[in-house]
């Protein structure tokens, strides 16, 4: 929405119209958005990307979408003489703020390479992973561990309060201990603190992990342990709690122990 472009024009940006005027003028376009759908839209749709986009142009799209969504830009962008980049990002709100992102790249090699300046702009790392779909397909490996890695360690912290073990020296040993990661270590003031200010909500890990399940499905990939935390997510869908951070599933696997009333 043109809300979300005020910050941007107070400090110094031009706001266009619509994505086929800012394509028209431009040599680079990125865009990041929520869902196959937006991308779509905002791509495909009749004041779209490609509809203002003349030869030549660099299309990087930064979104976290199905590849079945990516490959259909993909295959305007070829017809109307557009080099497609796919690269989606890895990291919070935190390392966005800080230029600490990770990009995940597939696309052009060669316009990747010319990229790698925009890229160091917001980002830490920059990985080329093919020519097509690969950069898409990594990041959903990466949001599923995310997800994965919340569920265990919510499991395991119930699994030691029931037990009488102190919270804050369980997360201390588990972030300092041989099977700690940095996701953990991360994570542990956060979790000691009990700080749920959504980063990323549980809506849209819902999305994220919808879209690893039909992608499982259609590459025949086994799912068991995502679709059990697909299960927790929805339960807490399902409780009205969709734009509270996923990580507070932690919390629900408590209340689901009988340790917490309400979360």
């Amino acid at each position: 929405t043109r809300e979300k472009t005020k910050e941007m024009a107070e400090l110094g940006a031009r706001v266009a119209d619509s994505p086929k005027s800012v394509a028209s003028g431009s040599e680079v376009v990125i865009s990041m958005i929520l869902g196959d759908r937006a991308l779509e839209d905002v791509s495909l749709g009749p004041e779209g990307i490609l509809q203002g986009a003349g030869p030549g142009l660099i299309y990087i799209d930064m979104s976290t979408v199905s590849a079945v969504a990516s490959a259909r830009v993909a295959e305007t962008a070829e017809e109307k003489g557009v080099t497609y980049l796919r690269a989606p990002v890895i990291g919070s709100v935190v390392h966005a703020e800080t230029a600490a992102l990770g990009v995940l790249a597939s696309g052009s090699k060669e316009v990747f390479d010319r990229c790698k300046d925009i890229f160091a702009a917001m980002s830490k790392t920059s990985h080329y992973l093919g020519p097509k779909e690969e950069g898409r397909i990594m990041k959903l490996v990466l949001n599923m561990q995310v997800g994965i890695i919340a569920a265990m360690i919510g499991e395991a912290l119930t699994f030691g309060e029931a037990g009488g073990v102190n919270w804050n020296q369980m997360i201390d040993i588990m972030a300092n201990s041989i099977v700690s990661t940095p996701m953990i270590q991360f994570k542990a003031q956060y979790l000691k603190d009990r700080n749920f200010i959504p980063a990323f909500t549980v809506s849209q890990m819902i999305k994220d992990f919808d879209l690893v399940l039909d992608t499982g499905k259609a590459t025949n990939a086994p799912m068991p342990i995502a679709s059990v935390v697909r299960q927790l997510l929805g339960i807490m869908k399902a409780q009205g709690k969709g734009d509270i951070d996923f990580w507070q599933m932690v919390t629900l696997l408590e209340e689901l122990g009988g340790l917490k009333k309400g979360y």
